[in-house]
């Protein structure tokens, strides 16, 4: 009886998350019953708090070098974050409905093997997240250093590069109880320390210069839209199930999709409103911005609060990247490395450490590179989604959780309509993106004379149409294609037993 009685302790316990934090030993595998727990409402820290980071102002300075204005920039990035946040909410549902990480549940669309080329792209995705917020960190700190006359140079770049690197590979080896606590903490001390920026920098705002700021072309407004989708959500779809895999099934779709959403926009939306004004009201620090995206925010600082403001820069990076370094590990083991996921998400720090040696010390042309590396992957990463959630909207049963880790399962080893549909429409989706900025994507815009767009120079070779297309071709395609396979899959009976570990 004291057994049964100390069991129930335990377990309740467990649920309400006082128990002592220790690696996590889950990997691919799904997450049983007794360990889920927890509301819709819990996303909200994660996402918020690897979202509230001081990089989000800089993207007002990013949003107007479309060469557009305040209130077109403001509708662009608005629409563009609570939309692509929006996406991450729905596949946050197939978490709770399928217990198992993103790149594990996305088999059921793509086949067992077929899944790795996906998982592939997730994993460079992640990777260059991580390295570049890891960077930006690292960057922002020497800045400070600097400017408070303590060193600045290469011996307070490679220490704070170090000390970075660790925060991150730290949370991202321990797994989902620290991640869940750390991005609590993130969310409370950068959310405030933010808010105390914003009322010490307020005064360098004149909106008559803001205001004056000149309207761009319909173009210029896509391509800040789509810049903004790929700077946000669709950096963090590939990942939305990840942490949603924890909660109980019976859990609120409606409350996924909107906590998700939620925790992810808010604090985008109001960085960029007052990242605009700084930079719409600043020529030269909107400049800055661009080779130094959080360092050149300290230039209109008080001295005094230089070490809360490199505070609120590493935790909001460290945030950001910690999620990345757990999810890139999750989609190293689903695109086929069998090692544990702990050694997964070290391999990937090492990784984003030699990544971040090169941007911090030999990189001249960040905003150009950065820019770049979103819209590359932005494409892929946009059909698949496209086709992830078409699958997910044609099911009327969850996930067969045995058949996610069978070549012979009802998902099948290697189907290729989804393979053929993700490669055209990302063959299709490069033909129309450019970025003259990094050299070695010249190779893309190939369709935009071809379309009659007015090739690599013209009007639309910086709208980014090829993103908007591939998550179109992606969604469409598996509608139009996919439906019958869907259908024979959920005819079959469930499969005897529940796969509870790989």
């Amino acid at each position: 009886m004291t057994d049964s009685r100390e069991s129930s302790e335990n377990r309740a316990e467990n649920r309400s998350g006082g128990r002592q934090l220790q690696v996590e030993t889950h990997g691919l595998d799904v997450i049983g019953d007794a360990e889920r727990k927890g509301t819709p409402r819990t996303l909200f820290w994660p996402w918020f708090g690897a979202n509230v980071g001081a990089l989000g102002l800089s993207y007002g300075a990013f949003a107007l070098g479309f060469g557009i204005s305040f209130w077109q920039a403001l509708i662009a990035g608005s629409i563009g974050i609570v939309f692509s946040f929006l996406l991450c909410g729905f596949v946050a549902v197939a978490g709770k409905r399928g217990s198992a990480p993103t790149m594990v549940l996305s088999r059921a669309a793509y086949g067992v093997r077929g899944n790795r080329l996906p998982s592939v792209i997730s994993w460079v995705l992640t990777v260059g997240w991580e390295t570049v917020l890891c960077a930006l960190a690292t960057m922002a700190t020497a800045t400070v250093f600097g400017r408070l006359g303590w060193g600045g140079g290469t011996e307070t770049k490679v220490v704070a590069l170090l000390v970075v690197g660790a925060l991150t590979v730290v949370g991202g080896v321990m797994g989902f109880d620290v991640i869940m606590r750390l991005q609590t903490v993130i969310t409370v001390v950068t959310g405030v320390l933010t808010v105390v920026y914003i009322a010490l920098v307020a005064d360098h705002i004149h909106w008559s210069t803001v205001s004056a700021v000149p309207a761009g072309s319909a173009q210029e407004f896509i391509g800040a839209l789509v810049f903004m989708m790929t700077g946000f959500g669709l950096g963090w779809v590939n990942a939305a199930a990840d942490y949603s895999r924890y909660l109980p099934r019976g859990s609120s779709s409606r409350g996924v999709i909107g906590w998700t959403t939620v925790g992810g926009s808010v604090a985008p939306l109001l960085l960029l409103l007052f990242g605009l004004l700084l930079a719409g009201s600043s020529k030269d620090l909107s400049q800055a911005i661009a080779i130094d995206p959080i360092g050149a925010l300290t230039t209109i600082l008080p001295t005094w609060f230089l070490i809360p403001f490199a505070v609120v820069a590493v935790l909001g990076m460290v945030g950001g990247a910690v999620l990345d370094i757990y999810s890139s590990g999750l989609a190293l083991l689903s695109a086929g490395l069998r090692v544990p996921r702990y050694l997964a998400a070290l391999v990937d720090g090492v990784l984003m450490i030699a990544g971040s040696i090169y941007i911090v010390f030999f990189s001249d042309n960040f905003l150009g590179q950065f820019i770049g590396f979103l819209t590359t992957l932005g494409v892929p990463v946009a059909a698949w989604c496209g086709v992830m959630l078409a699958d997910l909207v044609m099911r009327r049963r969850d996930y067969d959780e045995r058949d996610l880790f069978r070549n012979s399962g009802r998902y099948g080893d290697l189907p290729l309509q989804p393979l053929l549909l993700t490669l055209a429409a990302t063959v299709l989706g490069w033909g129309l993106v450019t970025n003259s900025a990094a050299s070695w994507l010249d190779w893309q815009g190939y369709l935009l004379d071809a379309f009659g767009l007015g090739g690599k120079t013209g009007a639309w070779a910086y709208a980014n149409l090829g993103v908007l297309l591939a998550l179109a071709l992606g969604f469409l395609g598996t509608l139009a294609l996919g439906r019958g396979r869907v259908r024979a899959q959920e005819r079959q009976d469930p499969s005897e037993e529940v796969l509870s570990a790989v």
